[in-house]
């Protein structure tokens, strides 16, 4: 009688899930990471029009937020917390986030993730990005706390907002962005973006 042994190769092992204490102490000084879920996810580097247009937008804010004495902009992916469960949290790295001072004091900032949640999130759509994602991330920086959510769109040259219970807003052109509810008088136009 002939039989055949059939041996599988073992399951690969699964990555250990992080905290976000773990996560800040490997991962907190790379670019293009963040913690999903406490998994470590990584992005490709998205190229000169996201950082043009990111710098762009950093600019806008924080000319605005310091002339008015608002609050701070942080850029180029400070981390924030929206996912807080102790064995999945997430870490992510808005291109560009306004907390003001009223819910982040002046003074020193702490290292590490933001302590609060910012009233304003940008991002840039990166070449990688799909609409749903970026749909789904705005979700998640609302549900972490966050009052508005600006995608700007460098393919399309148009910006989505979203806020919580609102369906997200498009404009383009020479609509004019205003954001009454975290930056009052804050008004430009679309392309300015882009430009």
């Amino acid at each position: 009688m002939n039989t055949t042994t059939t041996t599988t190769a073992p399951e690969p092992a699964s990555e250990p899930l992080l905290s976000a204490d773990e996560f800040m102490r490997l991962h907190g000084g790379e670019t293009g990471v963040e913690l999903f879920r406490g998994r470590v996810v990584r992005y490709p580097m998205p190229g000169g029009p996201h950082g043009y247009i990111t710098g762009n937008a950093t600019a806008m804010l924080h000319n605005f937020v310091r002339e008015h004495k608002l609050g701070r902009v942080f850029s180029n992916d400070t981390f924030m917390k929206t996912r807080q469960k102790e064995t999945t949290e997430t870490l992510r790295g808005p291109d560009v986030a306004f907390v003001s001072f009223a819910k982040m004091s002046p003074g020193d900032i702490p290292e590490g993730p933001l302590p609060v949640a910012p009233e304003l999130v940008i991002e840039v759509r990166s070449p990688s990005d799909r609409i749903s994602q970026l749909s789904a991330k705005a979700s998640e920086y609302l549900e972490a706390g966050v009052t508005v959510v600006v995608v700007l769109d460098p393919a399309t040259e148009s910006l989505a907002v979203y806020r919580e219970d609102d369906f997200p807003i498009r404009m383009h052109n020479s609509d004019e962005l205003t954001l009454p509810d975290v930056l009052p008088g804050f008004k430009v136009q679309v392309m300015k973006f882009f430009e």
